[in-house]
This record gives structure tokens, sequence and C-alpha cells, in this order.
């Protein structure tokens, strides 16, 4: 992301560096120091507590004086739940997400790709079914859900090998799942030849999920949809795949695709 002046594509450098800086503390698993900001951005120290200072008047950070860091204030808060509010994506998504959970009993979610990893942008539970880790917001591994391997399935092979590119890229949840490059394109392959994703154990032990592509107007990977349930407890009907294939194929229309 890089902030540019209207019309000219030109960087204006103290919005881009800002925009790093909430970037980077996004992806954290708490508040950092302003010398770690500057570090992992090759920003002068005194720029970054120039523009910390300023993303502090504004919200969208916050000082804590006692742990010498910084973490995002309600500001950033804020936005994020603009965007769940206003997120195209999301909205037309919600109801054909809702009425799939209807018709199989099963929760459903939808979630978009995010460098290597998906976030789930809209979650329904079915009654009386587990709580999931799904929840709006939540980030995952995309080569350990079935989302994510529905996107990448539809992903460039070039593309692919980028975001993982060795076995250092592999992260793991369960024990289960691929660990290699050459394990991921077998998987991908059959994605590709279902026309369906499939992931069983490998984000939370004893649930499985299937999951199906959804497209925009260029044939690109926008989201995916996908149902969870119990492995003990499998959904009744018996044509859940064929349903979340036509759901994802509607959302595809709705959005151009």
């Amino acid at each position: 992301m890089s902030a540019t002046t209207e019309g000219t594509g030109r960087a204006v450098p103290a919005a881009d560096h800002a925009l790093r800086i909430l970037e980077l503390m996004a992806q954290q698993a708490g508040p950092v120091t302003a010398h770690a900001v500057a570090t992992s951005l090759s920003l002068p120290r005194s720029s970054v507590y120039h523009l910390l200072g300023t993303l502090a008047r504004r919200g969208f950070v916050v000082h804590l004086p006692d742990e010498h860091r910084w973490g995002l204030g309600i500001g950033a808060f804020e936005l994020a739940g603009g965007f769940a509010r206003q997120q195209p994506l999301a909205r037309l998504g919600r109801p054909l997400v809702a009425s799939l959970v209807d018709r199989i009993g099963e929760s459903a979610h939808l979630a978009v790709m995010s460098g290597r990893d998906v976030v789930y942008i809209v979650e329904e539970r079915a009654p009386h079914r587990p709580t999931l880790v799904t929840d709006v917001g939540v980030r995952l591994p995309s080569h350990l859900t079935a989302t994510g391997r529905a996107m990448l399935a539809g992903l460039p092979k070039e593309q692919v090998r980028a975001l993982y590119p060795d076995a250092s890229a592999f992260a793991d949840r369960t024990g289960r799942g691929p660990r290699t490059p050459g394990e991921l394109r077998e998987l991908l392959r059959q994605a590709r030849l279902d026309g369906l994703a499939v992931e069983e154990g490998e984000v939370t032990l004893g649930f499985r999920s299937i999951a199906a592509c959804v497209t925009d107007h260029t044939g690109w990977p926008a989201a995916a949809i996908a149902v969870t349930w119990d492995e003990d407890r499998p959904p009744a009907r018996d044509d859940v795949a064929d349903l979340i294939r036509r759901t994802a194929a509607e959302l595809s229309r709705r959005i151009g695709g």
C-alpha cells in the first residue's frame, strides 16, 4: 500500500511512511518499540517518532510509556469497523452464506486472500454447532485452509511459487497439511480438477471444510466460500459440494464475475 498524489501516481513520502507503519503494527502480536519500527522499515528513528506522534494525535496509535512501546489506537479500530460495514464483497456475500447455512445446517464463511493468509470477512454459524476459529477478522495460513486452497488454485503458478518458495513458508497448526511446495502443488492440482478444495483437521483437529472459489470479471480469485463441520457428524445432505459451488458461482455473478 502506498499513498500517491492525485492523478500523478507519485508517492507522498510522509503519507506512505505513515501507512507502512500502520501496516507493520497491524501485523504484530502486540505493541512494538519505535526502534523496531525504524529498523523493520529502514526509516530514520527521528522520522518514525515524528510520524508516531502525528498518528497518536489522530488516534491511530497509542503510546505506552511504561513499556516504551506503541500500539494501534481506536482510530485504527474504527477504520476496520468501517471497512467491515462497507466492504461490498461482505455485503453481497453475507446473505448467500446465510442461505447456504440454512440449507446445509452447518457453519459457513467467506474469506479473502492477504499475502500468504486468508482473512475471514463473513461467518455464519449454524445453530447448535461448535464454535470455530473463523470469526470475522481472523487470519489463518492459506495453505492450511479450504478457502485458501480454493483461491491459491486459481492463481498463476508463478505467483504460488513466489508465495511458497520453500519449506520455510509453510506454517503448521495441527501437524497436518502440506510442508513443501511440491505437496502444495499436488493439493492445488486436485482442487482445480474438482472445482473444490478440501481441508481435514489441518486448521482444527476433528473438523473438515470444503470450499469453492469466487472469481471476479477477470477470472481472478476474489474470495472463497467454505462450509465446516465435525468429522464425526457429517452433513445430512449429500449435495453439499454442489451447493457450495453454486453459492460461489452466484457470488461471482453478483460481483461481475
